[in-house]
């Protein structure tokens, strides 16, 4: 077994505190992650180099790289050790067996896409450097110092001096032996005299954290090993968890002083729990967050006293979420709890923080996803979307009044900058969507209007439509859809289509800038996101009507968002490619068990195809949490019935099939391997017996609808994991995907040149 790893951010937290993916733990959701959202800058980018916010997130804490403990159902006979060994031995041949055959498999067809494949890796490389030459390192600022990161390495540089390139280098990954690592995430102390930084390799989930006293001559104080979250405490206080198996439990206490010791603070002892920490905005609070996907605790240490033991500010309550700021002696808290059961935010005294003293200070509109939250000095900034658009509310403690301001309607993303001093007078964001590059903007609460910063030196995107639809589905709840395409293309039903979807864990899909979808734009494809049920997209409601039990409501949005595509004229079923990765392979591949008519090709990254058997393995390291958003099989015959009713790998028969590419990860620790190769067995399987059944209505001059053997190709990756790759790679991935794609749709046109089936 999503989404991304990643910082402790709100914005992460809002995303979700109910799920784990690639992000999450079958996602990234993507950031929900479509197969083509990993193309990377060839630098390295600060992750969460603000106090509040990180700069590139891929997951919410609380739930991402959540971990599973082995566990038996009472009553249940315990095998031994030798049919254990036995079966484990037996099983892992038949790993190797069939990894080996699709590696062969791959080795055979591959060359056929390799001309395609090189042309768009060409293409690719020039939109990347046209739309990043210009676009600067994350920077922040402590008053005349400003710290950024360039190619691996961390600089200082006075205010005045760091655009004339006037820079100090404190930290080289190079220098110290991690060539193969990037900067995942930075904080700096707050008298400046420490920095703690977070390296990762794209191989492992696991992060190392180095602590560098500054000064003169920077040196390395402190390498601690297996970390996900830090946050100083004080000066020389550092607070961090520690991770294995993809879960945190653990929080520890660190001092660099006189008495230099370590210490354990906190330890959760909830399997369905995952702990990471975060400072409050002030700086006056550093807080535990241990959350579920259901439900959350929050515990405060007093920035002032760091020592002194943590303090509890509400006890967890099924289904309740909250996360807490702080300002002038008042916990401001954003919360699910009351009716209805979506954020709001609400406030309480310091020293009496239970629930009971919770009074209301703004509740969301119904259908709004809040999708970050920024809190300043008197004032706050609520980033929201509704009905496909996004809009921010500011809330003024002073004058007590609320402003709404829409934001551009062909916004799809936002991104909120570093804001280091609460007491700024300004906000600074970018908004982008998957065709159009970054814009920087600029809120000032005196002057209390949005600025559109100085544009970037890059092309204006102009001959590109924004169309927003919605789509009926079974049970008549309208399901929202993008659709993007060429102002200029004529006759849009003969147009290549491209559908994306994920609808999980309350994770919207993602929407940034991507140099692949504008490439397919100016080709002339049409881009379409459906934002089914299971998702975050329309708030927390939209999530729970799409989970558990309800997960079939989100193939039947998937179904209803492509077939009203296709009545209005965007591409027909022959020209209809689908997108999905990690916890959105189980819709993709329950539509094509469903509606194989409705789509040519689908492309599946680290897809999440065999929830089953996957759900009925207890040691796996995702499985115990992972019940709050699929269900628990094991204990529920009921729920066991209904996974086996969509399970992609359950449901597979002779049919004729879409053509499907999956890219899978040797080393993915989130999405087992062996549920991917076996799907695909199965479905290779199951599609050839379909066509031999039907071999006598072939006709041999052209290949009948239907009668047509689909390619089942799996690329599986000996580098790259589930939430990282590196730039060459993720572009070697996107280009073999579009390769793959441009071949299938291109053939529905030219059948005679189909590639050979696979083995």
């Amino acid at each position: 077994m999503k989404v991304r790893m990643c910082c402790a951010g709100l914005r992460n937290l809002l995303q979700g505190l109910r799920f784990s993916a690639k992000y999450y733990s079958k996602h990234n959701l993507p950031q929900t992650m479509c197969p083509y959202s990993k193309s990377k800058p060839i630098k390295c980018c600060i992750l969460d180099c603000s106090e509040s916010m990180c700069t590139h997130r891929t997951a919410p804490p609380g739930s991402i790289l959540p971990c599973r403990f082995f566990s038996c159902k009472e009553g249940t006979k315990v095998p031994s050790k030798r049919k254990q060994n036995t079966s484990r031995v037996t099983s892992d041949l038949l790993h190797k067996n069939l990894l080996k055959s699709e590696q062969e498999n791959w080795n055979d067809i591959s060359p056929t896409y390799k001309a395609v494949t090189k042309r768009i890796k060409g293409k690719l490389e020039e939109l990347h450097n046209m739309y990043t030459r210009n676009s600067g390192s994350p920077r922040m600022r402590f008053g005349e110092n400003v710290y950024f990161e360039e190619n691996g390495c961390i600089f200082l540089a006075k205010a005045d001096d760091v655009d004339e390139g006037n820079a100090d280098i404190l930290f080289s990954i190079e220098d110290l032996g991690f060539s193969d690592a990037f900067i995942q995430r930075i904080r700096i102390s707050p008298d400046q005299s420490y920095m703690a930084i977070s390296l990762k390799s794209e191989n492992s989930e696991e992060a190392t954290c180095i602590i560098m006293k500054l000064g003169n001559f920077p040196v390395v104080e402190k390498v601690i090993p297996s970390v996900f979250s830090f946050e100083w405490a004080a000066n020389d206080v550092l607070y961090y968890t520690t991770q294995k198996n993809l879960k945190c439990q653990n929080v520890f206490m660190t001092t660099f002083t006189y008495q230099k010791h370590t210490k354990l603070v906190y330890t959760e002892h909830d399997a369905r729990f995952f702990v990471d920490l975060y400072c409050t905005k002030d700086r006056r609070f550093l807080t535990i967050n241990s959350n579920s996907k259901t439900t959350s605790e929050v515990w405060l240490v007093d920035c002032t006293h760091p020592f002194e033991s943590p303090a509890l500010v509400q006890a967890r309550t099924p289904g309740v979420f909250y996360h807490i700021e702080h300002r002038k002696e008042q916990l401001y808290i954003l919360t699910t709890y009351g009716e209805p059961a979506e954020y709001k935010l609400m406030k309480a005294p310091v020293a009496c923080s239970g629930k009971d003293n919770w009074q209301l200070v703004y509740a969301l509109e119904k259908k709004t996803k809040l999708v970050d939250f920024e809190m300043f000095s008197d004032d706050c900034i609520m980033f929201l979307k509704n009905a496909g658009h996004l809009y921010l509310n500011v809330i003024s403690f002073v004058s007590h009044l609320v402003q709404s301001i829409q934001l551009p309607t062909w916004a799809c993303e936002f991104e909120l900058e570093s804001h280091l001093e609460h007491t700024t007078s300004t906000c600074y964001f970018q908004l982008s969507s998957p065709v159009h590059p970054p814009k920087r903007f600029a809120y000032s609460f005196k002057e209390n209007n949005l600025i559109e910063q100085a544009v970037q030196e890059v092309p204006i995107i102009t001959n590109c439509h924004t169309t927003r639809l919605l789509a009926k589905s079974k049970d008549e709840t309208l399901v929202p859809i993008t659709v993007f395409h060429n102002k200029n293309s004529k006759e849009l039903h003969r147009r290549p289509l491209l559908v994306h979807v994920y609808g999980a864990y309350g994770i919207d899909l993602n929407m940034s800038f991507k140099e692949e979808k504008l490439m397919l734009i100016e080709e002339g494809w049409i881009l379409a996101y459906c934002h089914v049920r299971g998702g975050g997209e329309q708030g927390l409601s939209w999530h729970r009507d799409g989970c558990q039990r309800n997960k079939l409501k989100g193939l039947h949005d998937l179904r209803a968002c492509i077939m009203l595509l296709h009545e209005l004229g965007f591409s027909q079923p022959k020209h209809t490619a689908l997108a999905a990765a990690s916890a959105g392979g189980v819709l993709a591949g329950a539509l094509c068990n469903t509606d194989p008519a409705l789509i040519r090709a689908v492309v599946l990254q680290a897809p999440f195809v065999d929830v089953l058997n996957t759900m009925m393995k207890t040691h796996l390291p995702l499985t115990i949490e992972e019940q709050e958003e699929w269900g628990n099989p094991l204990e529920d015959e009921i729920c066991m019935k209904y996974i086996k009713s969509y399970c992609p790998y359950q449901n597979i028969k002779p049919q004729c099939y879409p053509s499907v590419f999956i890219t899978a990860y040797e080393n993915d620790e989130r999405t087992p391997l062996t549920g991917i190769l076996q799907y695909v067995q199965k479905l290779r399987k199951a599609a050839l017996d379909h066509a031999s059944r039907k071999s006598k209505k072939v006709i041999t001059s052209f290949i009948v609808p239907g009668n047509w053997i689909p390619n089942i190709i799996l690329d599986v990756q000996a580098n790259g994991s589930h939430c990282d790759s590196s730039w060459e790679h993720s572009l070697n991935e996107v280009a073999r995907h579009l390769a793959f794609l441009s071949r299938e749709l291109e053939e529905v046109c030219h059948p005679q040149h189909h590639s050979k089936p696979c083995k």
